[in-house]
Parts: C-alpha cells; structure tokens; sequence
C-alpha cells in the first residue's frame, strides 16, 4: 500500500507498517481486552460480509450510537466505510426528538448502539421512523438483536470477493460521514464529510504528534465527535496503542492504568482536573502548602522554549521535583502531550499544565472543516500559549473585512445533507465562513478571539465578545459556568452557575449557613463573595464590557438539562430562555 486516500485504508496502512497486538483496547468486566490490527481488519471485513447479507447497498446511511468509545465502534465503521456506505454517528446524550429527526433525515438503514439506555430512547420512538430497518447492540442485551449476530452472517468469507470490488467502487472524493452538529440553535444540519477531507487532515496533522509507534493513547471524547474521530484515524496512521477509557466518571482510574502518552481533552475537562489538584493543595498545611502554591505561581509564568532564561528554569526543575511531579504521576506519569480542541483554553491554564511537563497542544477547527485548520505542535517553535498554532498543510485561510476567519481546501465539507440553502449560507465560492473572528500574528499563529454570532451590541452601540469575559470569570473556583448576556441592553451582565461544592467548602469554613441550592444562590454572603470574584475578573476590560450585574442560578448545567452542547458549549438562547425571570430581574423587564 502506497498511500492512504479512503478512511477505511487506515488499518491495512498500519498492518503493513507495524502491525500491533493492541491495536484497539476496551475494558469489559473489569478486564482489558486488546484487539491486534490483524483482527481488527478481519472483523471489519466480516461485518462487511455481513452487512452485504442484509442487503446494503452503496450510499446505504447506518447509525451508530454509543455511551463510550469501544473496539465495535471502530471495526463497525471500517466495515460500513469500505463497502461504500455511509457512517452517521450520533451523540448518545441528545434529546429523544433530535435522534428521531436525525435518524429519519439521514434515512438511516439499521442503527448499532451500545447499551439498554441508548436502545430505550430509539424503541421510544421506533414507532416514527420511516427507514429503519433493525436495531442492533454492542452490549449482550435480551430484547434487541447482537451486532456479533452480523459478524456470523458475514462468517462465510467467499462475499469478499464483493467486499473488494466495493473498495475499488469508493473514491477519495466520495460521502464518507453525516455529523450531524448539535447546534446551539435550531435543527441539527447534517454535515457531508467525504473520505478525501478528513484522510487530508489526518495526513497534515500526523507530522505534529511527536509520539512513536506502539506508543499508548487514551481515547474518552466522543467518537460521533469529528475532533477525536480524526485523532483516531491519525493514532491508527501512526500506529499508536488506542485505550478507550470506560466513560468520563472512570477517567482518572483509567489514566492511572493505561499511563497514556497522549490524549484529546476539552478545556472544561483541564479545568476540573486543575481544580481537583487545587483542591488537595488546598488542604495541606505549613510548609507543604507554601511549596505547593510557590510552584503554582511560578507554573502561572511558564513560557515555551525556556524564554524565561536560565534562572527560572533552575527553579522550574526544583518545582517539578518536589510538586509537579506528583500532578504528573496522577495522570500516568507518561504524558508527552494532551490536544485540546472545541473551546477556548484558559491561558493559565496553558501556562500552568506544561509547567508541570503535560503540555496541551490547542487545535482549532469545526465539523465542517473535518475539523483540523490550526494545530500547535511542540516541535519547530510550533508552539505560543493562548494561540491555537500554526495554520495545517493544504490549508488556506484569510481574515475577512470584519475579523471572520474563512477557510479553504480539502478538508472543507461537501456541503450541508438535503440543505442547498444552508449551505450557501457559509460558502463564499471555496472559502468557508467560520463563524470565528481572529487574528493572525508575524509568526503565523493564529488566535480566535470570539464567536461572531456571539458578539453583541450594548445600547449604547458598544461591542461585548462574551467568551473573553467568560473565560476571564472561569478562572475563578467559585464560578463553574457563565454566560455573559446584555444585547441592546444599558449594559453586560451575567448568569452564573456556583461550583457548588467549592461554595459549600468555602461556607463551612466561614461559618456561613446556606442549606439547599435555591437558599445558597439568595445567601447575602454568598452574593458578596462572589461580587469580589466577578469584580476582580473586570480588571482587565474597558468600562463598557464589564459585568455590572449578575444572577447566581440554581441548577448544575448540563448536557441532559439542554444548557450545554454534547461538546460542552453554551446553548445561549436556551439558558437565557431557562432564567427568563433572572434576566428581567437584571434589566427591570
């Protein structure tokens, strides 16, 4: 095999190369059980087989939808791909009304999913579905059919001679995946994807990671997600132990045991891992406590390729001897590298994570640019704090008049699925409108500095960018979500949502009595407390951009209540739909 130009080229690329034991590693029942590239391609190839005997055809849309990331995950998709139909992978976490709308819009053939809880949701609705053929589960579940019962079908291996000429059929130019964005409005649109966008960005970022082959990765952000998605085919490029981490909740014990040398992050996933060791660092006392918070502070001020000079290297080692190593260890202690991707990092954040030697590479990109445009990479000065790197090979990119980031080459989308109009929408000729505004500095980094659509206007024709301000705000251990709001208001203000643990700890210490969530956000103290959180995060704005008011809510934010996307951005008309009354106590409504 020469070159890679079809997502399903991946595995036979890596059994050429360097074939693994451990290709694809999934826990079940306590136990780690390792998939080798070569059965990995036999399954794939089986359950070809086996889809061919249920009778899909090329163009065929197959769902699949699951909790974690698996091995069936990955070998499902290697044999929906290679017989020329098509992937349509869903966010386990949606609302029952979006799967149906998905499902039927895709018109999706048959449908795998993980578990009990994912099949309640399709049986619920299984009664609308005008395409759907049969449902299939990867876990062992008595009222649904196994999907091993496809991998038995296609047992019989004289259709592969079928499975072959459909290979040949699909070009690199062809639909490979619908990823349907979750959008933080409106209906999901379907986002075309063809083998050629993403193998195009997979094939430009693999020169950034600086692993080796048979290194460990850990693979927990979602898979239907285009961002880990690519990551994984680039870890299969380039022959990288993928360790699918059992779920969110089990990801320290997980890290612990794989001892990864790279993983995909999300910023709110560093900032609760930062918080978590804050926490502990918190509770020592004397000495212990003066070292850990010197090495925090001298952390704050870590700048790449040893730009401080000779003198704060000397007491970054002694910092990374006595504390860092310690944050080290509780996430394996091999991490070469986390890549953080779908939101802003908090520079901080940035500073403070390579300083304990786990530098986080920042990516930017969309569903619709599959998704790599900038990645960093430690190597070749590739790497500047609060920028999201260099722009990736292939890619073009231009500033327009307003500050929008439009985008252009092969890893742009097809197109919007049934949606000519939307799609014309973001399309200037090749350019694709990002939505981002950013800059471009002398040395080719580029820096997102808000959402365009989230940008808005005071009364008194003042621009807000709310991100900068929220990130300014998340800074703080008392804020765990905020949502700047204020547009053709007298002013921005803020809904907030308290880390709620952080409050009670700080309560009890201050003998503050604050009982259920609905007391602690009225509490005076609590208010005041965090007035002094909020104030100090208006430091750094101009007089027009601060929060002059805010509201503390409630309730945890959340995917399942609909504050969060399943990438964990805002929902911003639906938060402030959710606390109406809040806003209009603000503003005097």
């Amino acid at each position: 095999m020469q070159t890679v130009t079809r997502l399903f080229d991946f595995p036979y690329y890596q059994m050429e190369k360097h074939p693994l034991e451990k290709a694809l590693v999934t826990k079940y029942n306590g136990q780690w059980v390792a998939t080798s590239t070569k059965e990995y391609i036999d399954k794939a190839n089986a359950f070809s087989r086996g889809l061919l005997q249920l009778g899909v055809k090329p163009n065929d849309k197959i769902a699949l939808i699951s909790t974690t990331n698996r091995t069936e995950w990955c070998i499902s998709d290697i044999g929906i791909l290679q017989i020329g139909a098509q992937n349509v992978p869903i966010y386990p976490t949606i609302a029952e009304e979006d799967y149906e709308y998905i499902l039927n819009h895709s018109e999706a053939k048959y449908c795998f999913v993980s578990c009990d809880e994912v099949l309640q949701k399709v049986l619920a609705i299984s009664g609308n579905l005008k395409t759907l053929k049969d449902v299939y589960s990867f876990d062992q579940l008595n009222n649904c059919k196994n999907w091993t019962e496809v991998l038995e079908l296609g047992a019989d291996t004289s259709t592969q001679e079928e499975v072959e000429k459909r290979k040949e059929g699909v070009s690199p130019g062809d639909l490979a995946t619908l990823i349907y964005t979750s959008g933080t409005t409106g209906k999901p649109k379907g986002v075309m994807l063809s083998h050629n966008n993403i193998v195009s960005n997979v094939l430009s970022a693999q020169n950034r990671l600086p692993l080796k082959p048979g290194d460990r990765v850990l693979s927990f952000l979602p898979l239907c997600h285009i961002f880990e998605r690519t990551f994984s085919y680039a870890y299969i490029y380039l022959c990288y132990e993928i360790y699918f981490a059992e779920g969110l909740d089990k990801i320290s014990d997980n890290v612990k045991e794989v001892k990864p040398a790279c993983m995909t992050v999300v910023p709110r996933l560093v900032e609760k891992v930062y918080d978590a060791i804050i926490a502990k660092g918190t509770a020592l006392t004397g000495i212990k406590k003066k070292l850990f918070f010197w090495a925090v502070e001298l952390g704050f001020k870590f700048e790449p390729y040893k730009a401080n000079g000779w003198w704060y290297e000397l007491k970054l080692k002694l910092a990374r001897k006595l504390i860092f190593s310690k944050w080290k260890e509780a996430l394996g202690g091999n991490l070469e590298m986390m890549a953080s991707g779908s939101a802003a990092l908090q520079p901080r954040l940035g500073h403070i994570f390579a300083a304990a030697d786990m530098p986080i590479m920042e990516c930017y990109g969309l569903t619709e640019t599959s998704p790599g445009i900038s990645v960093s990479e430690i190597r070749n000065h590739g790497w500047k704090i609060g920028k999201v790197g260099r722009i990736m090979d292939g890619v073009e990119i231009k500033i327009a008049e307003d500050g929008e980031i439009l985008c252009k080459g092969p890893n742009v989308m097809m197109g919007y699925y049934k949606d000519p109009e939307k799609t014309a929408e973001v399309m200037t000729g090749e350019y694709f409108h990002t939505g981002d505004i950013g800059e471009i500095d002398e040395d080719g980094f580029l820096q997102i500095t808000d959402r365009k659509k989230e940008m808005f206007k005071t009364s008194g024709g003042k621009y807000v960018a709310p991100q900068l301000l929220e990130n300014r705000c998340k800074e703080s251990r008392f804020i765990e979500q905020i949502m700047v709001v204020g547009e053709g208001e007298k002013m921005p203000a803020a809904l907030i949502q308290p880390n709620f643990d952080f409050v009670r700890e700080w309560a009890k210490r201050h003998q503050v009595a604050i009982g259920e969530n609905s007391d602690l956000v009225k509490n005076e103290k609590v208010i005041a407390r965090f007035q002094e959180e909020v104030d100090l995060s208006n430091e750094d704005f101009a007089k027009w951009e601060k929060i002059k008011q805010f509201r503390l809510t409630p309730d945890v934010w959340s995917v399942e209540e609909g504050h969060l996307t399943p990438t964990m951005k805002l929902k911003r008309k639906i938060v402030k739909e959710k606390y109406l009354d809040l806003y209009n106590d603000i503003y005097g409504h």
